[in-house]
């Protein structure tokens, strides 16, 4: 037995924010109903209410936010006839599956990328039988973090696949999509999503002989097949489990089901407590993909127990007389699966919601022993061998959590969180269950050994969270307490142990590795990041992307922009770097898309694809005259449709406007190196040099577009871009940047390429940076004297919440209504870059003016700064007249370069 009151081992959490309903008259919550939350990958929070007015019902309505905006809810009407009963993300973060107490099951989907606004167009009904378990069938894609290995080069060692089989497949291998369920009457149901859209639904009983389900949870196994646990809500029953197949015969979806080995809980065969626990609150799996483990909690109406049991091959003992007629058997011992306990807690306060880690950590031996000497703990934590004393809660330490000094010997697997109805959450240990981490937010403290028992009943029920999810990292969780508030707690990675600053950086650049293989959103990561960390991860984030293979890096090169862009908001000293990642962000989806118009003359093409050429032709021709640069280019490649390039018009007026603007401020930043992990890295590019940090540290001195005038491959774009628009300036003149210039007679576009191609020469990836010469210098000098120098518009109004946060501080929200943010050296910064609220606002996509009230509705990225109109789309064709299919459609659609099919981003309508 292990004492949760009487903690061996602690942590630390803290209330990062706390977001509530409006006030209303005549209100009032059913504590009858139950509450449901899905924390997905793009960081996106679904959850449910059991709140009531004369007005309005909650408790059928599902409610959607983003981590960042908690204000800006979005609450859908779901037309579920009975309260909502499991809410399930799939593994993109783009779908939600819903659940009633009717059976009915619907299907939500993203319309147009849009955070809110969501569609149902298939679902399934098993009617008047209430849901209790709901997942998506596995997908087969199952990924390991290696612990041992994280201070490998390549991040195929850090995070390998996992052989792990779909639960169904089509032809070919494909993992076919679809949903299983599990009905309070006992039947399980599956409903397959066809690639044509036609939906499967099948339904078969657990067993011949069925009985009520109270609790139930599902797990996959490796093997592709489904287990099902269940209980009938008494500890005095048993709890079953199920294997469930699934197949596809004769174009119908068939059933098959097999029973497990079952188990009684421990305290129900102890005489002591044999009738202290009635009730199984609790039943889970430890993780979706591991059904050898399972968690149960018993309680009362006072107290719980949990216990964690995990399921092994045990051999089976034969006589010595079977053995002598049988050699066989004497040589190979039969085994059977047999549940055992691996741990179990004292009596505990009543347990009122239990969230699990999503963080595939691997738990291999080599694993668990690095997790000890690192004390690397996300999701993880450490045991110890004897209980401690548990910490006295002094009067008026509310909302505060402890950090207990624990010992290194002994690893722990991914915790779990606990909610207790005295208000407390804990994190424990995954097998022993110890606890890690203590939060506090009763605001009436008692005598933490007092045994529950012997507790007072207060007046009415404390506040507590009835529902919590933990967040892909198990860095943040979520709880929604028995008033309707909602909560955001931190959970330090290191679980409250004093870490040295690089032990620190470590832990959190390997999730953030993670997010980045992976591509979910890493908004949690960002809430344990201090300004002091910034310049370190951003350097050691930018060694290991360089040392991946040229195939991968050209994979994640959006992606670790836009990463370093969020980071450097956190500080005052790198806020400029922003506007830098974020243009650069932009000029790689302004290329990309540009490029994809591009199409071979024939159809018979030759393996390079005319923006490969155009590429190719460009880094070879150094002549500073832009006509004999297109003469080696074929022009019948460029030929669009009139209409097409004037609504390209301002994106070509923008690469002109940013080029005249970075050759006009290269003389006042001349003589102050670049930073090298600033540059766009080239797969074949030589390793770039290493500077002191002086020039990091002085970034807040820095104008931006400074680290542009260092990247050869970011002005190598620039100069390709410069001959398209030459080209496309024949067909139609009217789509050329317009410059004001001093002389009517003046070529601004050859006078602009000639001194962008000196500055190209000087940092091209062939040879080592070389300062620019005097001349290039003074020619750029004059260029105000001849050219109007525009202003841009680097970033529009910054609302976002993480770095506004402060440690120890929690924000108080409410829902619908956008807060006055407290604001910090960092956002101060950030906010003289960008548009103030109450300027015209830009299409930053289009690059349209939109003036200060746009008429029509816009569409904002949830964590990049841009937002565009809403239905306003460029007319491009990408397969007309035969020219290829583009692997960067939608490239356009997020500011921050992502492709539209990225997970972690996603777009929210709002008046911008």
């Amino acid at each position: 037995m292990c004492d949760l009151r009487r903690p061996a081992a602690g942590g630390m959490m803290d209330l990062a924010y706390v977001c509530e309903w409006e006030k209303w008259s005549k209100s009032t919550h059913c504590p009858s109903v139950p509450l449901a939350c899905a924390w997905s990958c793009r960081n996106l929070i679904a959850f449910t209410m059991d709140l009531r007015s004369d007005d309005q019902d909650l408790t059928r309505m599902i409610h959607i936010l983003d981590t960042e905006h908690p204000w800006d809810l979005h609450s859908i009407p779901s037309d579920h006839r009975e309260a909502i009963t499991c809410l399930e993300w799939d593994q993109s973060g783009s779908r939600l599956l819903s659940a009633d107490a009717d059976g009915q099951i619907k299907c939500w989907s993203m319309a147009d990328h849009l955070a809110n606004s969501w569609e149902s167009s298939v679902g399934s009904l098993v009617e008047g039988d209430p849901i209790v378990a709901l997942s998506w069938l596995h997908n087969g894609v199952k990924l390991a973090l290696h612990v041992e290995k994280s201070g490998a080069s390549s991040f195929g060692e850090k995070f390998s696949r996992v052989k792990f089989s779909p639960s169904l497949t089509l032809f070919g291998g494909k993992p076919m999509e679809g949903w299983i369920a599990v009905t309070v009457s006992g039947l399980v149901t599956v409903s397959l999503l066809k690639p044509s859209g036609q939906v499967l639904t099948s339904t078969e009983s657990l067993c011949r002989l069925r009985g009520r389900v109270a609790l139930a949870d599902i797990a996959f196994t490796g093997g592709g097949n489904i287990v099902v646990a269940t209980a009938d809500g008494s500890s005095a029953s048993p709890v079953q489990f199920y294997k469930v197949c699934v197949s596809v015969v004769s174009e119908k979806c068939r059933i098959d089901t097999e029973i497990l080995p079952s188990l009684f809980m421990r305290c129900t065969t102890d005489l002591n407590r044999k009738d202290k626990f009635p009730a199984i609150t609790h039943l889970k799996f430890l993780a979706r993909d591991m059904s050898e483990q399972v968690l149960l909690c018993a309680s009362s109406q006072t107290s719980s127990i949990v216990e964690c049991w995990s399921l092994r091959k045990e051999g089976l003992p034969v006589n010595n007389i079977f053995q002598q007629i049988s050699p066989v058997v004497g040589d190979k011992q039969p085994t059977i699966l047999k549940w055992r306990i691996l741990s179990a807690t004292n009596d505990l306060d009543r347990v009122s919601a239990v969230a699990l880690p999503k963080l595939p950590i691997s738990l291999t031996n080599t694993d668990l022993k690095v997790a000890s000497d690192t004390q690397f703990y996300p999701g993880l934590g450490t045991v110890e061998p004897a209980a401690a004393t548990r910490p006295q809660l002094t009067p008026g330490e509310v909302g505060v959590s402890r950090a207990l000094p624990m010992p290194k010997e002994c690893p722990c697997p991914a915790g779990l969180a606990l909610a207790f109805h005295d208000g407390s959450v804990h994190i424990v240990h995954r097998l022993s269950l110890q606890t890690m981490a203590v939060f506090y937010s009763s605001a009436t403290p008692r005598p933490v050994d007092e045994p529950a028992i012997k507790r007072p009943r207060t007046a009415g029920p404390a506040v507590h969270f009835k529902a919590m999810q933990l967040s892909w990292t198990s860095l943040a969780l979520v709880g929604i307490d028995n008033q309707g508030k909602l909560s955001v707690l931190r959970l330090s990675p290191s679980m409250g142990h004093p870490l040295e600053v690089g032990l620190a950086l470590r832990h959190l650049l390997f999730l953030l590795e993670y997010c980045m293989v992976t591509g979910y959103d890493w908004w949690d990561i960002l809430l344990h990041v201090q300004p002091s960390m910034v310049q370190s991860l951003v350097e050691k984030l930018h060694e290991e992307y360089t040392r991946q293979t040229a195939a991968l890096q050209q994979v994640l090169s959006t992606r670790i922009l836009a990463m370093k862009a969020s980071l450097c908001k956190l500080s005052p000293c790198t806020v400029t770097r922003v506007c830098d990642y974020h243009t650069k962000l932009f000029l790689i989806a302004i290329s990309s898309t540009l490029k994809s118009l591009l199409r071979p003359h024939f159809l018979n093409t030759p393996d390079k694809s005319p923006g490969d050429r155009l590429t190719e032709i460009c880094a070879k021709i150094t002549d500073v005259d832009i006509d004999k640069v297109m003469i080696n280019l074929k022009t019948e490649e460029f030929v669009l449709d009139m209409n097409t390039l004037q609504a390209l018009q301002q994106l070509l007026q923008w690469v002109g406007d940013f080029v005249l603007y970075l050759l006009a401020s290269l003389p006042n930043q001349v003589g102050v190196p670049p930073d090298p992990r600033d540059l766009i890295p080239s797969p074949s590019a030589p390793p770039p040099p290493s500077y002191s940090d002086a020039s990091f540290r002085q970034g807040s001195l820095l104008r931006p577009g400074h680290s542009f005038l260092r990247d050869g491959t970011s002005l190598g774009m620039l100069r390709e871009l410069m001959v398209v628009i030459r080209i496309w300036g024949l067909l139609k003149p009217s789509c050329l940047p317009v410059y004001t210039a001093t002389s009517d007679t003046q070529d601004s576009m050859s006078l602009l390429f000639r001194l962008l191609t000196k500055l190209w020469i000087c940092c091209r990836d062939e040879g080592p940076a070389s300062e620019p010469d005097e001349a290039l210098v003074d020619e750029c000098c004059l260029l105000p004297s001849q050219l109007l120098i525009p202003s841009l518009d680097w970033l529009p109004a910054s609302d976002g919440l993480v770095s506004r946060l402060q440690p120890k501080q929690p924000l108080r929200l409410q829902f619908g209504r956008a807060p006055t943010l407290p604001g910090s050296a960092a956002t101060l910064q950030l906010d003289g870059l960008a548009r103030a609220p109450g300027q015209p606002k830009i299409d930053h996509l289009r690059r349209l003016h939109l003036g200060a009230c746009p008429t029509e509705e816009c569409k904002a990225c949830t964590r990049g700064p841009a937002f565009r109109l809403r239905q306003a789309l460029l007319p491009i064709r990408l397969r007309s007249r035969g020219e290829r299919p583009s692997r960067h459609r939608g490239a356009l659609l997020c500011a921050d370069g992502l492709l539209s099919a990225a997970p972690g981003r996603a777009a929210r309508v709002g008046s911008c």
